[in-house]
């Protein structure tokens, strides 16, 4: 991975390092996320959710740097999943 931070392809924004939990699906030990409240991804997600599946919730973007591929995180407040991030400075394996 190069030195210059990965940034969100919807707002620009540094993405930060975001360890995944213990106990979800994935099998990765980090994403790079998005949590930048102002990402239009984020935003349009609390219409999505609520529209498709009629819940209070959004998504925020995000990287697995092992794979290249990019992902959703579901969300269900603009505080959610935040203790998770290991990295503020955005972009970077550490």
């Amino acid at each position: 991975m190069s030195d210059k931070p990965e940034t969100c392809p919807h707002c620009g924004e540094p993405l930060k390092k975001w360890m995944v939990p213990e106990d979800s699906s994935w099998d990765d030990e980090f994403f790079l996320v998005c949590f930048n409240n102002d990402c239009s991804y984020y935003q349009r997600g609390w219409t999505w959710m609520k529209e498709q599946y009629n819940q209070n919730a959004s998504y925020r973007y995000a990287l697995n740097p092992n794979k290249g591929t990019s992902l959703m995180i579901p969300v269900w407040d603009a505080e959610a999943t935040r203790q998770m991030i290991v990295d503020d400075s955005g972009g970077g394996c550490g």
